[in-house]
């Protein structure tokens, strides 16, 4: 796992609560409205149908609740910025477990509308102080919180992808996942030689290089957020990007193509 040595972002708790809950809405809303036909279609994911990966999103707050149900662990064991590199592992338990609650939840909305307002519920009183024992390490809650969104995010965009959706996503869970993948990049390639440039959100500097000290710097990458977001997390090829001109990269180090995916 890449040491996280940059240091993290701050993040506004109650945007990222709020930001959480609301795309978390946008989701069920836009499950609501699909047909059997769409649910039954391919997902993408592995064998997952849509109904699964309709299932499956709503683990990721889900996993807030059933953590602060729990006991509270003794320290912290990972950092927002190591987050992304330890996710990879979890691949196999989450399938097994996600075909499982499709199976026992055919009424999806009820299940939507069950894990909202648990969520609701024991999220009002907790501090953004509180550990959570996640099953990638012991993290504090307002952590745990911008990692949602990422999950949410690269989800929904999975969603609208498959079933021919267009769920709209919240600007500030939008924005929360392009920055903490952003910056996970930072973390695995350390560096000031190339910018990469996913506007209006982040801005980061990695890979190792001379550093440019004035005016445009001699490599620069840029895209916009949700084909970030699918390159950092696999979804497309850094060739394919390039490809289909959804990402420009200029200069001998700005060839991303072998630090990414970032997240499995």
């Amino acid at each position: 796992m890449p040491p996280a040595k940059k240091r993290t972002r701050s993040y506004d708790s109650a945007k990222i609560r709020a930001a959480v809950l609301t795309q978390f809405g946008h989701v069920r809303d836009g499950v609501r409205t699909l047909s059997e036909e769409q649910l039954a279609r391919p997902s993408r994911l592995g064998d997952w149908s849509v109904r699964e990966l309709a299932a499956h999103i709503t683990t990721a707050v889900e996993s807030v609740s059933r953590n602060l149900d729990r006991d509270e662990p003794p320290k912290p064991e990972l950092g927002l910025l190591e987050w992304p590199f330890a996710t990879a592992a979890r691949a196999g338990d989450i399938a097994d477990g996600t075909r499982e609650l499709a199976g026992r939840n055919p009424d999806l909305d009820a299940l939507y509308a069950r894990t909202e307002r648990r969520f609701t519920e024991r999220l009002a009183d907790a501090p953004d102080g509180r550990l959570l024992g996640a099953r990638t390490g012991a993290m504090t809650l307002a952590d745990y919180l911008v990692t949602r969104t990422v999950e949410l995010v690269v989800h929904t965009d999975d969603l609208n992808r498959a079933a021919g959706t267009e769920i709209p996503f919240d600007r500030q869970a939008l924005a929360a996942c392009t920055r903490l993948l952003a910056d996970a990049l930072a973390v695995k390639a350390p560096g000031a030689s190339t910018e990469v440039r996913i506007p209006p959100y982040a801005v980061v500097q990695c890979v190792a290089g001379p550093r440019h000290t004035r005016g445009t710097p001699p490599n620069v990458v840029e895209t916009d957020p949700l084909t970030w977001i699918r390159l950092a997390t696999g979804r497309v090829a850094w060739s394919a990007a390039l490809e289909d001109a959804d990402v420009s990269a200029s200069g001998e180090r700005a060839d991303l193509g072998g630090l990414l995916p970032l997240m499995g």
